[in-house]
């Protein structure tokens, strides 16, 4: 039997995945990282049910505030609970562009997702991001 791309995939790949579909502000290949039933909490605590709703969500700023930004990720922590299911931390650095109000910007994140493995294919099943900013003022600081 064959292997496809997707089904020699493990967890850890998610992070590289993700990054690389920010980056080319390619929406198609980021809502291939999603189960259909995925859900997703971002940095300022918007939910959405559904890889339709995390794609039109993500298009939506990838069109307009975040059309030049990039985004790097570090190597995640990956905590396997399964032979399907893992559990990713991983941190972010969002480089934010002109085309952000607040002009260019680096903003850092800790990325938690759960993988899960269904037919054979990791995708992310849950992911909640947040900001890191200082619990006593809110203000963003970066961790390097």
């Amino acid at each position: 039997m064959t292997e496809t791309r997707d089904e020699a995939m493990m967890p850890a790949d998610l992070g590289q995945r993700f990054e690389a579909a920010w980056n080319a502000h390619d929406m198609d290949a980021f809502g291939r990282l999603f189960h259909a039933d995925a859900t997703f909490v971002n940095r300022f605590g918007t939910y959405w049910r559904g890889v339709d709703q995390i794609v039109a969500g993500h298009a939506a700023i990838h069109a307009s505030i975040y059309s030049d930004s990039t985004l790097e990720i570090d190597a995640p922590d990956v905590d396997p609970i399964s032979d399907d299911v893992a559990i990713l931390h991983f941190w972010s650095r969002l480089n934010a562009g002109a085309a952000h109000p607040a002009g260019p910007h680096p903003v850092d994140t800790l990325i938690m997702a759960v993988a899960t493995r269904r037919a054979g294919e990791w995708r992310i099943q849950a992911l909640e991001n947040v900001t890191l900013v200082n619990p006593r003022t809110g203000e963003t600081i970066l961790r390097r």
